[in-house]
């Protein structure tokens, strides 16, 4: 009995320790935008985590989105106004500063070492229930969760914590007090199923809107589709994948028409890598200079070829 009682204090003092570390910098805030007529009324709400002293939060883009106005409440319930700093809707992370100075903060981790079955809690605001605490394991590693651009979003960590409304926006933390996570979506009708945007993922987005307030993201300037070629088509040109990326529509003026690309051309490489779907190629581009020329392998016809694209800053 006494081991027993001596294993829960050690959890519930793990916990104890996360929450009056990083409870104090976990803030809720509210999304206003203007009703037709010009009454002001609150469309969004969630939850966030203060990072720096002079009052930069990070929080999820779909509880700032398209806000006209943001307010940030502290755990001592004082208000404080706020501005969106960027916004990145294909990662769903956001950066917004309150104004003020002097405030707690919580330090970012790293999530690249997690495991599964690893203790984690996390602390925000479901449904305007201030300061909520919860805490579970996580539950497995590499999810891939579409973000409301369409793109992947890569290395997503999931968790059996409750999670609801509210809790978006808000810190998952390990048992060291650091931020591992940024808490983004459930599955709603299910239980103890929940999404986390890594940390790791979250401080290259926010290096990113600190330095010019959007993520920048190499475009190629075309519309492409996942399309099968055929097995006569991959045998032919010595593909192990069946699969290719369609150009659906071509972009005048862009680098896929600097290029020579056009309708219907297949690519099926790019950088002597094997594309087969869309989100191949948004993988390839994230993170490739703007500027420098990506080498893509394309089928015409009955004809591969290689050309040469070079990425400029998306739109």
């Amino acid at each position: 009995m006494s081991d027993t009682l001596e294993l829960l204090d050690s959890y519930s003092r793990a916990v104890i320790s996360v929450v009056e570390h990083v409870g104090p910098a976990v803030v809720s805030i509210a999304a206003g935008a203007r009703r037709p007529g010009g009454a002001p009324g609150v469309v969004g709400a969630g939850s966030g985590v203060i990072f720096t002293p002079d009052g930069y939060v990070l929080t999820n883009s779909h509880v700032v989105h398209e806000a006209t106005g943001l307010s940030v409440t502290l755990t001592d319930g004082s208000s404080l106004g706020a501005t969106l700093v960027g916004s990145d809707p294909a990662t769903d992370l956001a950066v917004v500063r309150a104004e003020a100075s002097g405030l707690p903060i919580a330090e970012l981790g790293e999530s690249a070492s997690l495991r599964a079955g690893q203790l984690v809690v996390a602390i925000g605001n479901p449904f305007g229930f201030q300061s909520t605490v919860s805490a579970g394991v996580i539950s497995a590693l590499g999810r891939s969760l579409r973000s409301a651009t369409g793109r992947l979003i890569e290395n997503v960590i999931q968790t059996d914590v409750a999670l609801n409304p509210g809790n978006s926006g808000g810190p998952l933390v390990d048992t060291r007090a650091r931020v591992v996570g940024i808490n983004t979506a459930i599955i709603r009708m299910a239980q103890g199923i929940s999404f986390a945007i890594p940390i790791d993922t979250a401080k290259w987005v926010v290096s990113e809107l600190l330095a010019r307030g959007r993520v920048r993201r190499a475009y190629l300037g075309i519309v492409g589709q996942t399309r099968p070629m055929g097995r006569l088509v991959a045998r032919h040109h010595a593909l192990s994948a069946s699969d290719a990326v369609a150009i659906v529509s071509v972009e005048p003026g862009g680098p896929a028409a600097v290029a020579g690309l056009r309708e219907g051309d297949l690519i099926v490489a790019l950088n002597d890598r094997p594309v087969r779907t869309v989100d191949d190629m948004h993988r390839m581009l994230v993170g490739w200079p703007v500027g420098e020329a990506l080498n893509a392998g394309v089928i015409r016809g009955e004809r591969r070829f290689d050309v040469a694209v070079v990425p400029v800053d998306a739109p």
